[in-house]
């Protein structure tokens, strides 16, 4: 037990007196920022930023601190602390324009914004920024390396705003029954459209536009039936000369035939 007890003292002692603790305690931030430096090297990322939170703003703005704040930067993006990389990154770049690592620092400030976008379901105003961040990266430098994945990035969340839109106008769609709101279901699925003009989704959208003014018809006035009835059928026909064998064909093909079926009491 005496041997024990010596062996956990001379442990915690080790411990407490081992260069990262004496740097945490110490009032030399030349020595704080040289054992940051050592913590980073050794991928204890979560340490450095220990030290390099205390010692950055006395290294604020001196031309001999690059290393350290490129290091600081990217132990903040190594722990996903994402929206601090971002700052620190962008702030790098910056601070260190003939810096070798400045557009490394760029394209990585704009990819923090990148994964800092959530899910499409959610609001996107990360998603928007991370966009702006990533066009400005490929605007500046037409020939980095890094292209290929901030293009990418690019399409990836362009696809997500554009699934983000889609959900949205189907569920006017799909309530536009229950509130009656015909004309705001018809103008979120024509401004989808407009929008985003090579979707995936476009055939669908098309084919919900036609069947949202037909219940738009179907539940009018009568004295506006005539008109919206054939303004429905120039959108089927928008859809079938757009997709001519749509996987929609058949119903639409259905609505058609109830909506000449109506229109026969109009030409009588």
């Amino acid at each position: 037990m005496n041997k024990f007890l010596s062996f956990l003292s001379l442990a915690i002692l080790l411990v407490s007196c081992s260069p990262y603790q004496k740097a945490l305690k110490s009032d030399d931030v030349e020595l704080k920022a040289q054992v940051a430096n050592r913590m980073y090297e050794r991928n204890k990322f979560d340490k450095a930023l220990r030290l390099y939170e205390q010692v950055a703003p006395a290294y604020k703005g001196k031309p001999t601190s690059e290393i350290l704040f490129y290091n600081y930067s990217k132990s903040l993006y190594n722990t996903k602390q994402y929206y601090l990389a971002g700052y620190q990154f962008e702030n790098f770049a910056v601070s260190y324009p003939k810096s070798d690592k400045r557009e490394e620092a760029s394209f990585l400030a704009s990819e923090c914004f990148y994964r800092l976008s959530p899910t499409y379901s959610l609001d996107q105003t990360d998603t928007d920024k991370a966009l702006e961040k990533l066009q400005r990266f490929i605007d500046n430098y037409p020939d980095s390396e890094y292209l290929p994945k901030a293009n990418a990035y690019v399409k990836e969340l362009r696809e997500k705003l554009e699934k983000k839109a889609f959900e949205i106008a189907k569920q006017y769609h799909k309530i536009a029954d229950y509130r009656l709101e015909y004309n705001a279901a018809l103008k979120t699925l024509e401004n989808f459209i407009a929008d985003f003009p090579g979707t995936q989704y476009k055939e669908e959208a098309m084919f919900l536009r036609f069947d949202t003014a037909y219940r738009y018809a179907k539940n009018s006035i009568q004295a506006k039936k005539e008109e919206r009835y054939n303004a429905a059928k120039t959108l089927y026909n928008s859809l079938l000369k757009f997709r001519p064998n749509s996987i929609y064909k058949e119903e639409a093909d259905k609505i058609l035939a109830d909506i000449e079926q109506e229109l026969k009491q109009f030409s009588k």
